[in-house]
């Protein structure tokens, strides 16, 4: 079946897409919806206020990135880069506030470009939740457990001080998350708990009883393939939010927060 002009742009835009990280992506859509707005002043002659042009870039470059496949947040980021940017112009910020927000930004989110997985922090209620979950007390027998991406460190410092009985190790690839919950857990003196700095696809998940995630929906098939490989029989592989494609949980725990969260369970 023969494809149209339009079915044929959302193919290319598609490529592009997985051609280069989203990050890069965005940056090329955004410079295309800026040359494609200034290019439409020119030609036609339009007299707009430059705070409108502003938003021309940003609905243009969020149009761009939805049929080039960018995830939500992306799109949102998309249509306020601009009015965001001349607003912020306008108000007469000494520059190195803008270099602090920058240096900030890079300290927390790191590698989020080539890893696809921002800083998400779960609520007390999931904390409380996977307490829960956890192996029984009564076994006599502790536990290993796992938090790949363990951003400010409120997952592993509230189940070391729930249960004591266990073993709480995370890794964090972002350095400022890294420090913040290095230093939680030293301040807090929980020596059955510690963090790493580094990226959760060089762990051995066979050490684990419990290996919980919260990433996004992007490495889930990927991160489904180590999990099956490396996680001995019996362990529990959690995930919170995020499902695995095609692969039904053994069980959903929803969880009354702020964002409705459910997790995802697996007896592997």
């Amino acid at each position: 079946m023969a494809l149209s002009g339009q079915d044929v742009t959302h193919s290319q835009m598609r490529l592009l897409y997985k051609k280069f990280p989203p990050s890069v992506t965005a940056l090329l859509l955004q410079c295309a919806a800026c040359l494609f707005t200034w290019l439409t002043v020119e030609i036609t002659g339009v007299r707009a206020s430059l705070f409108m042009l502003a938003w021309g870039c940003g609905i243009l470059a969020a149009l761009f990135g939805y049929f080039s496949g960018l995830a939500v947040w992306w799109l949102a980021m998309q249509l306020l880069f601009v009015p965001t940017l001349l607003l912020l112009l306008g108000a007469g910020l000494p520059p190195g506030l803008f270099l602090a927000a920058f240096m900030v930004t890079v300290l927390v989110y790191w590698s989020t470009f080539r890893s696809q997985v921002p800083l998400y922090l779960s609520s007390t209620r999931v904390w409380q939740a996977l307490e829960r979950l956890l192996p029984s007390e009564n076994s006599g027998v502790g536990f290993a457990f796992l938090d790949m991406g363990s951003g400010l460190g409120g997952v592993l410092t509230h189940l070391a001080g729930a249960r004591p009985d266990g073993s709480y190790t995370g890794v964090e690839a972002a350095p400022l998350p890294y420090f913040w919950s290095w230093l939680r857990i030293r301040l807090g003196g929980y020596r059955n708990s510690s963090v790493h700095w580094g990226s959760f696809w060089g762990c051995d998940l066979s050490q684990y009883d419990v290996v919980f995630a919260y990433l996004s929906p992007v490495p889930m098939e990927r991160l489904w393939h180590k999990v099956r490989a490396e996680m001995r029989p019996g362990t529990l592989f959690i995930s919170s939010t995020f499902a695995i494609p095609d692969q039904i949980p053994h069980e959903t725990v929803p969880v009354d927060d702020l964002h409705r969260t459910a997790l995802h369970i697996w007896h592997m």
